[in-house]
């Protein structure tokens, strides 16, 4: 038996995840079972869960795969340091995040008691990200991308997969990054937290782009579609900008100085009300970003002129850019995984050691798609990085092993679920709870009956929360974990933010609608 474990650790949003003679088991991040935003640090009850389910000790695994290469574009580290001069706090914290990654063997025997025999394989961060979208994708070739805040001192990789290989062609490097541009402005509008990036893109909607003109002097595209921060506004290339975990609840230093109050004014705190400005300023954000990514889509496009596109990193969460991409670019078909930020490194990186070390298909999950064929395509015998410009290029070679195919990860529900037993046990632990809620427990056999009343209560106008089967893989519900409510009734939203998620009365909800009723309500 072949076995992988998958991690993204010592970072925000840790995950795992397990293949098992080439079928992904189990993947889920930490964060759903210690009940913390984006917990970082070692994923041990992810991987206790991921192993659970694989019916595996951690003693018995033969390879565990991380989505951190330490020392992997040295000769740019080197670089930055000879002409930048950054501050020693800042080159501490970068060696002792290194030394994490590097020493996760050591970690986990002494965390579990055990001597392992798995061999470790540190995936580059980006090669990681690209996995987790093209080797799970379905696609014989696709141009592939990864757009991030910063992983292994590179921010962007540009790519090619095919049946052959799966490389990066290009990279842009530390300091330059659309992660930071957004979540310094994010800071600026006062939303601190870690991970606060997608209010300032449900704020946007409610503004308008009138600030464009300040902030391209913030972000510049370059004719070749690339683009460079104006380091003027930054602190995070020269100062020891703080990222602690805070009992692996990560947050982030300013990211931004004072260069930027002159441009923009002063900023919003927490604690003070939204203004149009504040709206306005983040629909510029908004804008400014997608310029910025589309560029980047374009110049992708240039250098591998493909139709699919295959999406990762921790910007491809912006979900309002994605469903621009079809209409903005040449690219007719995308695939961009359920996790697309770091948590997706863990399938990443498992996925690529997946295609190195086994002659079984990369990934499987749920029925297999009666109309692909019996014998998929087979990839081929290496993935190489080149690096930009004048750095030596790198590989990490994939043998050729007949029989390893691209096979789409198909379903997002990797996570763990209750059997009825243990649903009927909490709720009678809970019963004096329920009861004093005013709620009363019942015990609906029929699906149909389930459904009927269900649909009965969302047009009644109450509020729904829908659990069943396993939990999704992702920060997205996906109708395995969702709140259900009626959109025809125009309070429901401030209903739904105020008393159900107690969040900001501007974030929105998704729509569930029939696959036949897309084109009614969304541009295609």
């Amino acid at each position: 038996m072949s076995s992988i474990l998958g991690l993204n650790a010592y970072h925000a949003d840790s995950a795992a995840c397990i293949i098992v003679d080439g079928k992904l088991v189990a993947a889920a991040e930490e964060e759903r079972f210690r009940r913390v935003k984006h917990w970082a640090g070692l994923p041990t009850r992810a991987i206790d869960y991921c192993l659970s389910e694989a019916r595996l000790n951690l003693r018995d695994v033969e390879h565990i795969a991380i989505n951190r290469k330490p020392g992997v574009n040295n000769l740019r580290r080197l670089a930055f340091v000879a002409t930048r001069w950054p501050s020693p706090g800042l080159m501490l914290e970068k060696i002792r995040n290194m030394r994490s990654a590097a020493g996760i063997k050591e970690t986990l025997e002494q965390f579990y008691k055990v001597e392992l025999k798995a061999e470790v394989h540190q995936v580059e961060h980006h090669l990681a990200h690209l996995g987790s979208a093209f080797l799970v994708s379905g696609f014989e070739e696709a141009a592939c991308i990864s757009v991030d805040g910063f992983g292994d001192f590179a921010s962007t990789a540009f790519g090619f997969g095919s049946l052959q290989e799966l490389n990066i062609s290009k990279r842009i490097y530390f300091p330059h990054s659309l992660g930071i541009f957004y979540s310094a402005l994010t800071q600026y509008l006062g939303f601190p937290h870690y991970g606060d990036e997608y209010k300032v893109m449900g704020l946007a909607p409610y503004g308008e782009p009138n600030l464009l003109e300040p902030l391209r002097e913030v972000v510049k595209i370059r004719t070749d579609g690339t683009f460079r921060l104006n380091l003027q506004y930054f602190r995070h290339h020269s100062e020891n900008v703080s990222y602690t975990w805070n009992d692996c609840t990560p947050s982030v230093g300013l990211l931004y100085n004072s260069a930027l109050l002159e441009l923009l004014g002063p900023a919003r705190q927490p604690n003070e009300p939204l203004e149009q400005k504040h709206k306005d300023l983040a629909r510029s954000i908004q804008v400014t970003y997608e310029k910025a990514f589309f560029a980047l889509l374009h110049a992708l496009h240039k250098m591998h002129p493909s139709g699919n596109l295959a999406l990762s990193g921790g910007c491809a969460m912006n979900s309002v850019a994605n469903g621009k991409v079809y209409r903005r670019t040449p690219f007719s078909q995308m695939y961009l995984p359920a996790a697309g930020g770091d948590a997706g490194g863990a399938i990443g990186a498992a996925a690529i050691v997946q295609a190195k070390v086994s002659a079984t298909p990369p990934l499987q999950t749920g029925a297999v798609d009666p109309n692909r064929p019996e014998n998929p395509p087979v990839v081929g015998e290496s993935a190489q990085l080149s690096t930009l410009n004048s750095q030596p290029s790198t590989s990490v070679p994939l043998p050729t092993i007949p029989g390893i195919a691209l096979r789409p990860l198909n379903s997002a529900y990797l996570g763990p679920e209750s059997t009825e037993q243990e649903i009927h046990a909490l709720l009678d632990w809970k019963k004096k709870e329920v009861s004093f809620a005013g709620c009363a427990a019942s015990y609906i056999s029929n699906e149909e009956e389930l459904t009927r009343r269900t649909a009965q209560s969302i047009a009644d106008g109450k509020v729904i929360g829908w659990f069943q089967g396993r939990m999704e893989w992702g920060p997205r519900a996906l109708g395995n974990r969702s709140i259900l409510a009626d959109p025809r009734r125009a309070d429901m939203k401030e209903i739904l933010n105020v008393k159900i998620k107690r969040r900001e009365s501007f974030r929105p909800f998704a729509p569930s609608i029939l696959r036949e009723a897309v084109s009614e309500w969304f541009e295609q």
